[in-house]
Parts: structure tokens; C-alpha cells; sequence
């Protein structure tokens, strides 16, 4: 009777959903915690910026940083800028605040924002404002101190240029060390379009119940993408490589009496706010006197007021793979950080 004993049934297997393409503003926010603002920029100001960016991408860099013990190179030239201050008074001792640590490694003082890029940033501000005001907030998000100001300044900027469609970056989501919990990051796309991909994390205790879905959102040129507070704490995203793209040309040229060329360049910038409570001079370092980067705990998320975020050992990235231990709790009340908006709720008792 053993032999012909049937097998225990095995648990059900939640299926994997196929890819969704969001192609409209409107799928894009019923989907992910993100909104697409198509045409965000005077056509000849992004025509502008999209010049001065590929001029400059030439002089910029491919990160490295070891994995695994060995070196990798990410597939894709990036470089960073900060703002002349830091978007919250005219102090310009910022930009030497503003040098900060790339994968264990500190850089050089970085270039201020060129003249189209700070015309941009001031409209792209708006917009970033405009939307944070039509959303409920995180308790741990940054107030800016002030009752009706939302307080969102890009006082840096990551560039990226990708030329060519395989030229990409693999799934992520950005450091919040300098950004704190529950940031906005505005992501501007100019030339060829190419593909943002988001895939959830699953919490752990909703990790039987269903499966992380990949929303794939093709960004033209002169989209803005906002990844509002949260998105960094849920999805992780990506430029995928792609086996063909549509050659980008600008409507106006570069030079007044010049042609219209065409490019196979996709440069993104995003804007980011340091916020003044996680300035550089706060950062805990390690074992390894190394600041330490914060990381959100993505698998146990719990209300947006309790979530936990540590402190851990970056140095390895550049260290011949080689950190430390360390690891801390952010507490944000020991450490002084804010204001939040859970400062602003109601006690009990």
C-alpha cells in the first residue's frame, strides 16, 4: 500500500506574468509608483541640453567597481554634476559638500549644472512640485521645514549616455544615502528612445501569494519620469539592451547655419535632491573608514513609517572586494534627522 500511496500534493505555484508595456501617462500611473510627462521642455531648450549633454559625454567615464573578485565596467558612460549651491540658500561652500562617495571611492569636486541644464532643472522643479502635491506622503519623506512647500530641489544630477542599443544598465535602484528614505527622483530622457523596464520586489510575506511583474515604458525624447517617494523602496529598474533603436533626429540644429544630424544617443539625466539631513559630513563611516550606504529593507516593507533602512560596508565595491561587517539601524531620531512629515502626526496619549 506505500508503493501505491499517492504523493503529498505540492503547494500551488503562483504563475509568472508576461512583460506589460506601458505606452501612456495613464498606464504608467496605474501601474507603478511613477508619472510620464511627454514634451516636458521648450523643443529648443531640449534640443540644446541634448547637444551640450553628447558633447560632453565624451569626456565621461565607465564605473567600475569589483563583484565577485574581479572587476566589472558598467556598460554605459555616466558622470555627475551639482548645482552652483544646494537649491535651499545661495551657501556655494555646497559644491565641496557636494564631493561624494562613488562605491567606496571619493570623487573630485564635481562641474556645476551647465546654463541649459539649470534652465531645465527650474522648470523640471515645477513639475516635480506640482505632483508631489497631488499625492499622499511618506512619514519619512522630508518636509522642507515649511507647512505648504513640498521642499523638492535638484541640487545634483547623475548623466548617463547610451550609445547605441546595446549599451545599457541592468536592473537597480539608487542609493539613498545622500537621498534618505522615500525620495522623488525626475528623469529626463533626450534623443533616441529606448526602453525603461520596473520590476516589483516582492515582500516576503506576499512572496507566495503572487510574482514580480516587469512594466516595460518607452521614453521618447524630452520625456520626464518621476520615480516618486517609494519607487526606490519597491521596484528596482533598468535600461535593457535592445537588438534595434530608432535613430534620433533633433528638430533644430546645432548650429544656426548647420544640419540636422542624426544620433544614436540616448543621454538621461536624474535629478536628485541631497536632503540637508543626510548631508556627506553625516554619513556613519564602517571598520574601513569608508562612508556607509544606506539601504532599504525591500522585502520586509511595512507602512512607510516603520520600514527599516541600515547603515552596511560599501567599501568592498572598491577595495579588491574587500569590506567589513559593519552594519547599523538608520534611527532617525538618535541621529537627528528631518523634518518628516510623521513629525507632523498626531501623538497618542
Amino acid at each position: 500500500m506505500t508503493v501505491l500511496k499517492q504523493p503529498p500534493k505540492s503547494e500551488k505555484v503562483v504563475p509568472r506574468l508576461p512583460p506589460l508595456m506601458l505606452s501612456t501617462p495613464a498606464l504608467v500611473a496605474e501601474h507603478t509608483p511613477c508619472t510620464l510627462h511627454p514634451s516636458v521642455l521648450p523643443p529648443e531648450l531640449a534640443c540644446r541640453l541634448f547637444y551640450t549633454m553628447v558633447d560632453a559625454s565624451r569626456e565621461w567615464s565607465r564605473n567600475k567597481w569589483w563583484l565577485f573578485d574581479r572587476v566589472v565596467e558598467s556598460p554605459h558612460r555616466t558622470t555627475f554634476f551639482a548645482r552652483r549651491t544646494d537649491g535651499l540658500d545661495d551657501d556655494s561652500s555646497w559644491q565641496e559638500a557636494a564631493r561624494f562617495w562613488y562605491n567606496g571611492r571619493m570623487t573630485d569636486v564635481p562641474p556645476v549644472f551647465p546654463p541649459e541644464m539649470e534652465e531645465a532643472c527650474r522648470i523640471i522643479e515645477r513639475v516635480v512640485n506640482d505632483e508631489m502635491k497631488k499625492r499622499p506622503r511618506f512619514p519619512l519623506e522630508w518636509t522642507g521645514g515649511a507647512e505648504d512647500d513640498t521642499g523638492w530641489r535638484a541640487n545634483v544630477a547623475a548623466a548617463n549616455c547610451y550609445e547605441g542599443g546595446k549599451e545599457s544598465v541592468g536592473f537597480h535602484s539608487d542609493q539613498l544615502t545622500y537621498l534618505g528614505p522615500y525620495t522623488s527622483i525626475a528623469s529626463l530622457s533626450l534623443g533616441t528612445r529606448r526602453v525603461f523596464s520596473l520590476r516589483e520586489v516582492i515582500p516576503s510575506d506576499e512572496s507566495k501569494s503572487r510574482r514580480p511583474r516587469t512594466f516595460n515604458v518607452p521614453l521618447a525624447h524630452n520625456s520626464l519620469t518621476i520615480m516618486h517617494a517609494g519607487c526606490q523602496e519597491q521596484f528596482k529598474h533598468s535600461i535593457p539592451p535592445q537588438t534595434a533603436i530608432d535613430v534620433y533626429r533633433p528638430a533644430f540644429p546645432k548650429s544656426p547655419d548647420g544640419e540636422i544630424e542624426p544620433s544614436n544617443c540616448r543621454i538621461n539625466i536624474t535629478f536628485r535632491f541631497y536632503r540637508p539631513d543626510f548631508r556627506p559630513t553625516s554619513i556613519p563611516r564602517c571598520k574601513c573608514d569608508v562612508p556607509t550606504i544606506l539601504r532599504p529593507d525591500m522585502k520586509n516593507r511595512v507602512d512607510g513609517k516603520t520600514d527599516t533602512y541600515w547603515w552596511a560596508c560599501y567599501a568592498g565595491a572598491q577595495n579588491d572586494g574587500k569590506g567589513c561587517t559593519f552594519w547599523k539601524r538608520l534611527d532617525m531620531a538618535s541621529e537627528k534627522r528631518g523634518p518628516v512629515f510623521a513629525d507632523r502626526l498626531p501623538t497618542s496619549g
